[in-house]
């Protein structure tokens, strides 16, 4: 299948000379065209393609991390497992969607490091991003075999426009006063001798990209219903849908989901997804470009920003109160029983964290189980009764920490893969919890108990710092030491007597 290029006149060879000549200037666009050929060369070679593949990515260590990323995203958590090697990622997602990935990743990555002083550009590069996970949701809904092929066309699909903003910003403000922004495309063969979508073409042509790509780069109006269209056809809907509705998203209002609403019905029959689950696959890309957008309104940046000083003065007040109460403890380590320095630094943990609820549990030998003793937080209190374990060993978080008395954090307590890792206790009363840790204490090497405490969805999602693991280890430390210290008297009030 050929690219799609029309004969260009004289304007438009200038047009393209000028930008390979700034992309050279500007861009390491000979390394990214070498990268490229490698990535292609790898999905087409024919001995041991997936050696070659993980070869290919391992040799970029940020693509490697991005496309590792990726592999464990929302996007791919129906595989149900974790993916920490690029061979393991090539492995389950193929050649071709890894290969797809890569080259999706890199162009993103060159262009966000040509010109990052520019407005326009990095809304063209975000508008491109969330154009490919529209796309790859709507694949997933259609069961594609293709959707890594339907990410990068849709990225692809606006690539003109993203050459001419990071590489051509004089001529795009040229573009922008003929047409008005956002119809620079009306104003472009006058002004650059072609239009946007034939800068796309031919730049994806100069980097050598396969026509099967080059094709779904296509604008493709939805076919009339029930009519017959091709799979090249068929993908080039999608991308065109894909990126139409990124533009209409960008802003997230009431006009934008109006018009994502009329691009449903339009490519509905087309590409043979229920309207409705359409719809739904357009929210699963909004819910992670919220996340992965940095300046689409889309995104509420400046919401995101308020939040994270928030957290930050959150975090700085918190470690406050974990350094106040660990040098109470200290002060109180000479006088206080063991289960007055439990009850301190259960206080301790749950305002310094701002834990949701906030568990000590005890080990009871005579009985071999573990018990929640003293609780915090609301409506814990009548839970507590139902917060009870046998001791022996069970393959589930809880024996791990204690096992291993070491602490652990939780981030995402309801990742369907961790759910086998979760006893039915925990989930008989804790399981709104979106992120936990537990605090195992021993003594003489013998688990003693553990502190338990939680997040939910009022609380923004947390990372511990090195910094919070350190005060908690120094208020186990002195919890173990309250119970040696404890058990030191016990030995000399047995010798006197």
């Amino acid at each position: 299948m050929g690219a799609p290029l029309p004969q260009i006149g004289q304007q438009g060879r200038n047009t393209l000379e000028l930008l390979w000549a700034r992309t050279r200037q500007q861009g390491d666009m000979p390394g990214f065209a070498k990268a490229i050929s490698a990535i292609l060369g790898a999905m087409r070679g024919e001995d041991d393609q997936a050696f070659n593949m993980t070869q290919t990515v391992l040799s970029d260590p940020v693509l490697t991390q991005k496309v590792l990323r990726l592999a464990n995203s929302g996007m791919y958590s129906a595989f149900g497992q974790s993916v920490n090697t690029v061979t393991k990622a090539v492995l389950v997602l193929g050649i071709d969607a890894i290969g797809h990935l890569a080259l999706g990743l890199k162009l993103i990555e060159e262009l966000s490091q040509a010109t990052p002083d520019s407005l326009s550009a990095h809304i063209e590069m975000e508008k491109a991003v969330l154009a490919g996970m529209v796309a790859q949701q709507l694949a997933t809904s259609a069961a594609s075999q293709n959707a890594e092929q339907a990410v990068v066309c849709s990225m692809l699909h606006t690539l003109g426009r993203m050459m001419v903003t990071f590489y051509m910003t004089d001529f795009w403000a040229r573009l922008q006063a003929h047409g008005g922004p956002g119809n620079e495309n009306a104003a472009a063969p006058e002004i650059l001798g072609l239009s946007l979508e034939e800068i796309g073409y031919a730049t994806a042509a100069h980097w050598g990209l396969p026509p099967h790509l080059i094709s779904g780069m296509r604008p493709m109006e939805a076919a009339a219903a029930g009519a017959e269209i091709s799979r090249a056809d068929w993908m080039a809907g999608l991308c065109t849908m894909a990126a139409r509705c990124a533009d209409s998203l960008w802003h997230d209002d009431a006009a934008g989901a109006l018009a994502v609403r009329e691009l449903i019905e339009r490519y509905a029959d087309m590409l043979g997804v229920a309207p409705d689950s359409m719809a739904e696959a357009i929210e699963r890309a909004k819910a992670m470009a919220a996340t992965d957008l940095s300046i689409a309104p889309l995104s509420k940046p400046a919401e995101r920003r308020a939040q994270a000083l928030a957290s930050t003065r959150l975090r700085a007040e918190g470690n406050r109160l974990l350094t106040s109460g660990l040098a109470d403890m200290r002060e109180a380590l000479a006088s206080a029983s063991p289960g007055q320095m439990v009850s301190m630094a259960l206080e301790t943990l749950y305002q310094g964290f701002d834990f949701s609820r906030a568990v000590a549990f005890a080990h009871n030998h005579k009985e071999h189980n573990y018990a929640a003793r003293i609780s915090l937080g609301q409506g814990i209190k009548d839970l507590q009764p139902l917060m009870a374990f046998a001791d022996h060993y069970e393959p589930n978080v809880f024996h791990a920490a204690l096992n291993s008395d070491r602490v652990i954090f939780i981030e995402n307590a309801r990742d369907p893969k961790f759910a086998a890792k979760l006893p039915a206790w925990w989930k008989a009363t804790l399981s709104d919890a979106r992120s936990f840790v537990i605090l195992p204490l021993s003594s003489n090497g013998q688990p003693t108990g553990f502190i338990y405490g939680d997040w939910d969805d009022s609380f923004p999602p947390i990372q511990l710092s090195q910094t919070e693991f350190g005060l908690i280890n120094d208020i186990r430390a002195l919890l173990v030491k309250a119970v040696d210290l404890r058990r030191q008297r016990a030995i000399v009030a047995n010798k006197i007597a």
